[in-house]
């Protein structure tokens, strides 16, 4: 069964967006409001796990330029980015696309009501190509998915492979956050087939709080978290984390920070770098001046263009005939 079948449709009266005949496919912008996301009939049934914070009342007429002040462990919050990849998730909705599938039952989560702020988002890219799957940062207290969730999955959607983008619980810690991402990973194994995706060569990507996420999957797989069993990723990209966890086995590893981050100094994230590196571990390091904390990809600062850095490094590190001008995107 679609999981769009299992989505009630809500009515769509929100003042800041206008119908065009088919309301679904209605574009947001800079001036429309938080309340518009929460009406919008494309997000019907999971609106709120868009959104980063849990349990917390928005103030619906706050307009998306102003989206960065629902982020505050990030900077260089782009607005546009964060729309495009709004607007890209609405497309898919209106051409007939399903962007958001559940991975608890409804038993499950009445029995731990916080899974009901879990979810998984789906930006297609070309049928079989490999997937990354995206935790967003948040400080385990939110997901910051409008900032370095979407707006990943667009770009690498756009370079024709698949991108996931995990909701994941907030407020309960690290542990239960992975074990989200260890769940997310094993649905996309076991339903590959319906979803067209492949299963080989899979990367995972974090941000702070979900870069310690992907770190602990590719340290010590999907099954060390409660997922079934499965091979480690293929690439492990981690942006601007303080993590210092290794094991023996180590996945290839990108990693990127911002020379003035004050929550995950570079010489913390470097400490673990030399550590892989020591390992034989195949690691690539950026760090790019006057750049902070959470600073999502890059637009208009030293750190932009990374994530294609990352898309060419993980790439570099497939096996078989899943890379670019073979038989991949």
């Amino acid at each position: 069964m679609r999981n769009d079948d299992r989505i009630a449709e809500r009515p769509y009266g929100s003042p800041g967006v206008r119908g065009d005949g088919n309301p679904r496919g209605t574009a947001l912008g800079p001036a429309n409001t938080i309340g518009d996301i929460l009406t919008h009939p494309a997000f019907a049934g999971f609106a709120r796990r868009v959104l980063p914070w849990d349990d917390r009342s928005y103030d619906e007429g706050l307009p998306l330029g102003a989206l960065g002040s629902l982020l505050p462990y990030h900077s260089h919050v782009d607005v546009a980015a964060a729309i495009n990849g709004l607007n890209r998730l609405i497309a898919d909705v209106a051409s007939g696309g399903t962007v958001f599938y559940d991975l608890h039952t409804e038993a499950q989560k009445r029995a731990q009501p916080a899974k009901e702020h879990t979810g998984l988002f789906f930006f297609r890219g070309r049928p079989g190509a490999p997937f990354a799957v995206i935790a967003p940062g948040g400080g385990f207290a939110y997901v910051g998915s409008v900032h370095e969730g979407f707006p990943y999955a667009l770009d690498i959607s756009n370079r024709g492979y698949n991108a996931f983008v995990l909701k994941y619980r907030a407020g309960h810690g690290g542990r239960t956050a992975t074990e989200d991402l260890a769940v997310a990973i094993s649905f996309i194994f076991r339903h590959a087939a319906t979803l067209e995706v492949g299963i080989e060569n899979y990367s995972l990507w974090g941000s702070s709080a979900g870069a310690r996420m992907a770190a602990f999957i590719g340290s010590h797989g999907v099954a060390a978290f409660g997922g079934d069993s499965l091979p480690k990723p293929s690439t492990v990209v981690t942006a601007y984390t303080a993590h210092s966890d290794t094991s023996s086995d180590e996945p290839p590893t990108f990693a990127v920070v911002g020379e003035q981050d004050g929550i995950a100094p570079p010489s913390s994230m470097e400490s673990r770098i030399a550590v892989l590196r020591r390992a034989g571990t195949p690691v690539e390091f950026h760090r790019y001046r006057n750049v902070g904390h959470g600073f999502g990809t890059g637009a208009g600062t030293s750190a932009a263009g990374w994530i294609s850095d990352a898309v060419r490094f993980w790439e570099q590190h497939m096996k078989g005939k899943a890379k670019k001008g073979e038989e991949g995107p």
